[in-house]
């Protein structure tokens, strides 16, 4: 569980030194102070990104992937389905791989970790690549982006579970986009996919783990690591 005023203070850390991107891969207690930096963050164009929960712990989506504008990341399993592990609801988003994810523990070693705070960081890592390639859109138009490239899974459309789809990194670098009407909303713009697209989420993980090695994230974790607890 994350210290709400720490996690606030550290959002605001991000938005001062101009980061792009913030990635939240723990929960939260609802808290003025965080509703407020990340409500700042937004209007700074910043991309935030947070991970839904992991069930049977979280009964329904997790704070502050809930909160308005937040990119909310649920996960998938090896086969590209909905992961148990991941909270489901309204506000999820955009789904990532979940489930037994290479990457460094506390320790400095390696090792396999399944929940949806790995998902956010590969979601993050595809946001920074986004951000790299087309740094004329704001952050809605990147969030749009990658919910109109996703692959669309579970019912068409939105649903609880997999939100706009499985992200495709591929995808969401290469597709042409067509702009958004001024009056709709980036999220409101997402319509059901043809279902066409990578289907290997090994390619996922690998393109997303990478970007995370290369890319600087603002990553505000570390400023809340002695009071955070990572999902699991």
């Amino acid at each position: 569980m994350g210290n709400p005023p720490d996690l606030a203070k550290g959002i605001d850390w991000a938005i001062t030194h101009r980061a792009k991107i913030v990635s939240i891969s723990f929960s939260a207690s609802e808290d003025r102070l965080l509703k407020d930096a990340i409500e700042r963050a937004i209007a700074a164009d910043v991309v935030v990104v947070a991970g839904v929960g992991n069930a049977p712990k979280d009964k329904r989506v997790a704070y502050p992937a809930r909160q308005p504008g937040v990119l909310a990341v649920g996960g998938v399993d090896r086969d590209g389905n909905h992961a148990a592990i991941s909270t489901t609801g309204p506000e999820v988003m955009l789904s990532a791989p979940a489930v037994d994810i290479l990457s460094i523990g506390p320790s400095q070693t390696y090792r396999t970790a399944s929940g949806t705070s790995d998902a956010t960081a590969i979601v993050a890592g595809a946001v920074a690549l986004v951000r790299a390639k087309f740094p004329q859109l704001s952050a809605p138009e990147v969030i749009r982006r990658l919910t109109l490239t996703a692959q669309d899974r579970g019912a068409p459309g939105r649903d609880d579970e997999y939100g706009y789809g499985v992200l495709d990194i591929v995808k969401a670098l290469t597709a042409e986009i067509p702009p958004a009407s001024p009056s709709v909303s980036p999220s409101a713009a997402a319509t059901p996919r043809d279902g066409q697209g990578s289907s290997n989420v090994s390619v996922v993980i690998g393109v997303g783990m990478a970007a995370l090695v290369v890319v600087l994230i603002a990553v505000v974790q570390g400023v809340v690591r002695s009071r955070r607890r990572r999902y699991r």
